[in-house]
């Protein structure tokens, strides 16, 4: 089932916590794929100073500033893409980055984008989920609640899940902030 537009019109870290156990289905010619969510992370504010939007509205930036709902994909280190989901308002810059998800429909595809057979490895981590479900570019802006998008969040099950609230990985600034949450018990995530 999928979620409404309203869901992203709430305060980052609610949406961060909601987002975990719930499913990200990747819709494309070569097949379906879908992973459950078990690992996000928050960016809020032009005061979080992790967050692109901290030196205020740039050319890097601008999509963060656009309407809730709607993927945020970039490009890192020249080869990995990123998938973020918009929250909270339009006009300002908050999303959550999806860092890990278990894979759970089309995997033999999965396995054969990431040329490898270990199930551990093939989206446990941002850069390699986009590339296990064929995330990139041509996906950035994209509505995550539409059933005709490439793209979509549906409703997951999070039953009796225990989160544990982390600092985010590979940042230099904001690090007291516990904004990376991710299920517990799940060998899926990129790092503990």
């Amino acid at each position: 089932m999928l979620i409404s537009l309203s869901f992203f019109y709430r305060p980052t870290l609610e949406v961060l916590e909601d987002l975990i156990g719930m499913a990200l289905i990747r819709k494309s010619e070569q097949g379906l794929l879908k992973g459950i969510i078990v690992e996000a992370e928050a960016y809020c504010g032009e005061d979080d100073p992790a967050s692109f939007a901290s030196k205020g509205r740039t050319k890097k930036s601008e999509s963060l500033y656009r309407s809730p709902g709607n993927a945020f994909i970039y490009l890192t280190y020249g080869m990995y893409y990123l998938l973020n989901i918009i929250t909270e308002k339009e006009d300002f810059p908050a999303a959550v980055l999806i860092r890990a998800v278990e894979p759970v429909e089309g995997i033999p595809l999965m396995k054969k984008r990431r040329k490898t057979e270990e199930l551990l490895n093939l989206c446990s981590g941002p850069g390699k989920l986009c590339q296990a479900l064929g995330i990139d570019l041509s996906l950035n802006g994209v509505p995550v609640y539409s059933p005709d998008s490439p793209l979509i969040i549906d409703k997951g099950e999070k039953k009796g899940v225990k989160l544990v609230w982390k600092p985010r990985i590979g940042i230099r600034e904001g690090k007291e902030r516990l904004w990376r949450v991710y299920i517990k018990e799940s060998p899926f995530i990129s790092f503990k």
